[in-house]
């Protein structure tokens, strides 16, 4: 089994936190990158050494992943650049509105991260279940949910956003 007790890691969790977020500069994206981390620290639990520190070996999964993580956000960047330069032809435009709502939608999916787009993808595209999507993410259901709710929220918040910063002069703002 493994070298160590889960009182042990218990006790990494801040470091690991810590470490996640000054990677990430993000709290949710290094909340899930431990998570990773963690589940990847299980899985291979065999290939713990007792005689090389927890702190280290846990540290060093956390760093490998999110190494993994940017090297895939970057290819998955050139495809969808590579896939709008060839589909640019091929789209029909309709009216002047819809062409700025598609591109409004196109821009905000750019944005989010990797991983919220891949869930998006593989879920509302591709019509995976979520339990499919997990499998090929190789991350629980649950993250996959919560990874679901944060993008479709993210998706939604420029209009909150924008909403936000008008201001009618006179009148009451809806907040």
């Amino acid at each position: 089994m493994s070298g160590w007790s889960s009182h042990e890691i218990e006790r990494e969790l801040p470091r690991l936190r810590g470490y996640a977020r000054a990677l990430t500069r993000d709290a949710v994206a290094a909340d899930d990158l431990v998570q990773e981390a963690l589940l990847r620290a299980y899985e291979r639990a065999s290939t713990y050494r007792p005689e090389r520190s927890l702190r280290s070996w846990l540290l060093s999964i956390l760093h490998n992943l999110f190494i993994d993580h940017k090297r895939r956000e970057g290819s998955e960047q050139r495809r969808n650049a590579r896939l709008s330069l060839l589909s640019e032809g091929l789209v029909a435009h309709g009216g002047q509105e819809q062409a700025v709502f598609l591109r409004e939608i196109a821009a905000r999916f750019e944005a989010l991260p990797e991983e919220h787009r891949a869930v998006i993808s593989l879920i509302s595209v591709q019509g995976l279940s979520y339990h499919e999507a997990a499998t090929t993410l190789g991350v629980p259901v649950g993250t996959v949910m919560s990874r679901l709710h944060r993008a479709r929220a993210a998706l939604r918040e420029p209009q909150a956003a924008e909403a936000a910063r008008l201001h009618v002069v006179g009148g009451k703002d809806a907040s």
